[in-house]
């Protein structure tokens, strides 16, 4: 999210010397991607962060695809996958490609006594169920049932629950996740016909410092194995940054939907954007008003890209039978459209209270087999009346 943020103190220039208290200095650290060419930034850490104690045994957390090259309609109940205490053991892939992961978690435990820093992708979590505190390396954000909370890459972090009734629907990008270039202006300022602006964004609020030696677990996924590091500081040790770099939560309750007199297309969903993917909110909205306006949508081909639809909540306008927490994949190369009875009902209807987080991939997306294991049947034939 392309605006400038600072918490904490930091010195009036960067790449100077900062002083603690006690005379010694501060440690800077750049928080960057995209080499130096991307957002990015500058940290002031109490202990140098590159302290490493010990490696332990890494993990290959490596999706288990089961379906190589899909062409099928597949519907998943997503509450279906088991819950696990644990935060990361609970992270379940269903669908995958090689920009991106589409994940289930359920995890019912409240905190984790490790931190968590995903070095391959940025994270895109939404909150279906639960609340709590994402806990970071640049500060803590309250979280909520709707909330979107975006994570780049190599942030070091920990999820804090309230409840042990949490679930999670997770997008992991090998590619920087952006807001839509074309709701913001050259300067990078949301402009007024985007459905949302720089009000409705929450960044950090509240910076942690700890100034703390000992053991401190650090598990790190790269190239889809997970390395266990100890360090001998804790990882929330910084006093103040600076930069554009920084996870933020974004509610889909707060995104402003776009109608028009006929049905407009799924672009006016768009909520975030990759060069591989976008990701669109669908929320309630009052539907077209041409009088002679058919609200569902029409059939429609996906030519180029892999549509899928996480239900959340309300009655799906286009969709028979449809549950929360299910997942729709229709895979490019067919036309999919409403289901019988969907299209002629809609006339005269003046509004939709759905829910639903969609995610469109340009690369086709594979099934792993926990996707096979929640799949419901016969999806692929359910507009035959």
């Amino acid at each position: 999210m392309p605006f400038y943020h600072t918490l904490g103190n930091i010195p009036p220039k960067r790449h100077t010397t900062f002083f603690k208290p006690d005379g010694k200095l501060y440690y800077e650290q750049l928080f960057g991607t995209v080499g130096f060419d991307g957002m990015s930034s500058l940290l002031y850490h109490v202990h140098r962060p590159t302290m490493v104690k010990a490696l332990g045994t890494s993990i290959d957390l490596s999706p288990k695809v089961a379906v190589e090259k899909n062409m099928k309609s597949v519907s998943l109940n997503g509450f279906s996958i088991n819950p696990a205490q644990d935060y990361l053991e609970s992270r379940v892939p269903v669908l995958v490609n090689a920009d991106c992961q589409i994940v289930l978690a359920s995890p019912t435990g409240l905190t984790h006594e490790y931190f968590y820093k995903n070095a391959d992708s940025d994270e895109v979590i939404f909150i279906h169920q639960g609340s709590g505190k994402l806990r970071t390396l640049l500060g803590n954000i309250d979280f909520a049932y709707g909330d979107y909370l975006v994570i780049p890459r190599g942030m070091i972090y920990k999820m804090d629950f309230a409840t042990s009734q949490n679930r999670l629907f997770i997008v992991e990008s090998k590619r920087p996740v952006y807001t839509p270039k074309r709701y913001r202006n050259w300067f990078g300022q949301l402009l007024e016909h985007s459905p949302y602006c720089e009000r409705d964004f929450r960044p950090p609020y509240e910076l942690e410092t700890h100034d703390e030696m000992g053991d401190f677990v650090v598990k790190v996924k790269k190239e889809d194995m997970l390395h266990h590091y100890v360090y001998a500081s804790h990882p929330f040790d910084v006093v103040g940054w600076d930069g554009y770099n920084f996870p933020y939560a974004f509610s889909i309750h707060n995104f402003e939907p776009i109608t028009g007199r006929v049905h407009m297309p799924p672009p006016i969903h768009q909520t975030f954007e990759t060069d591989a993917f976008v990701i669109c909110s669908f929320v309630p909205r009052l539907y077209d008003y041409h009088p002679n306006a058919i609200p569902a949508p029409y059939n429609h081909s996906n030519i180029d890209s892999d549509e899928v639809l996480y239900y959340v909540d309300g009655d799906f306008m286009s969709r028979n039978n449809i549950g929360k927490g299910q997942i729709t994949l229709h895979p490019a190369g067919i036309p999919h459209g409403p289901h019988p009875g969907a299209y002629e009902r809609s006339i005269g209807q003046k509004e939709t209270l759905e829910l639903a987080v969609m995610v469109d991939t340009f690369k086709p997306l594979r099934l792993t087999k926990q996707a096979l294991e929640i799949e419901g049947q016969a999806y692929w034939n359910s507009w035959i009346e």
